[in-house]
């Protein structure tokens, strides 16, 4: 199987993807951001069919549009019903744009299958290097606002005493989620970002209230389902995209069964 350089390029750019996902998944469910998240997935196929009409690289495309939705959330406030509201009037323009620009392309609407679900086997070196470039950059610009967007998702009430702060960390958090999106979309696809993005850090939590192991955990299973999915995928000839969702819901269902076996044990012992 590793003597093909497709499969040691995907396995590779599983590692990356585990991690930016497992680190940005993790603050997603913190901030309970999971809508977002699925709506960028969203606008990132609008995105990327953009790209495709300009005859420009989907990646760009994908990034011009998750970025600017980004920022126009951002700025729209922290109000919850304020934020879904602006969510919901920027994912139809941009999706209805996606759909408008995919129709006045000349490619044909196979490509389009290709930007919904990705083709991790179907990495070049190209994409390898774009992959590793733009997951270090997130990681990095994470590492330095480590602490400020920590406090501000795990300590909300006490993050509400300096307004401005809050604001600018709430919209660097969704610029870097925009980009994670684009970055991996192309690869895993960008119905498939949005599993990795929510159900190994959502299962994660049941195991740990450690922020540090959550991260770890997360990771781990995303790697696992990501790694799993494509030994199963080559000896099958199954798609990929269905081995991960699959091994994910599994790792997630598995969870949630061993935190409500504890609850009832402890419900019992009192």
């Amino acid at each position: 199987m590793l003597q093909f350089d497709f499969m040691r390029y995907a396995f590779i750019a599983g590692i990356f993807i585990s991690l930016i996902c497992g680190v940005m998944g993790t603050f997603v469910v913190a901030r309970q951001t999971s809508f977002f998240t699925h709506t960028l997935s969203e606008i990132g196929f609008s995105g990327a069919a953009f790209g495709i009409f300009l005859g420009i690289s989907p990646l760009l495309g994908m990034i011009i549009f998750t970025m600017a939705s980004a920022l126009f959330i951002g700025i729209s406030g922290d109000r919850l019903s304020r934020r879904e509201t602006s969510i919901s009037l920027f994912s139809g323009i941009f999706i209805g744009l996606g759909i408008l620009f995919l129709s006045l392309s000349s490619k044909q609407s196979s490509y389009a299958t290709n930007i919904l679900f990705g083709s991790i086997v179907g990495i070049n070196i190209g994409n390898l290097y774009s992959l590793v470039a733009l997951s270090l950059l997130i990681l990095i610009v994470i590492a330095l606002l480590f602490r400020q967007l920590a406090y501000n998702s795990f300590d909300v009430t006490g993050s509400q005493y300096n307004q401005h702060l809050n604001l600018l960390t709430s919209i660097v958090f969704l610029g870097l989620l925009a980009l994670t999106i684009s970055v991996t979309s192309q690869i895993i696809g960008s119905l498939l970002i949005f599993v990795l993005l929510t159900i190994p850090a959502s299962s994660a939590k049941f195991y740990t209230a450690s922020l540090w192991k959550m991260i770890f955990l997360s990771t781990i299973f995303s790697l696992v389902g990501i790694w799993a999915g494509l030994y199963f995928s080559y000896i099958t000839n199954w798609p990929v995209t269905f081995f991960i969702t699959m091994i994910e819901a599994l790792i997630y269902g598995s969870a949630l069964i061993r935190h409500q076996l504890q609850v009832s044990k402890f419900s019992f012992k009192n």
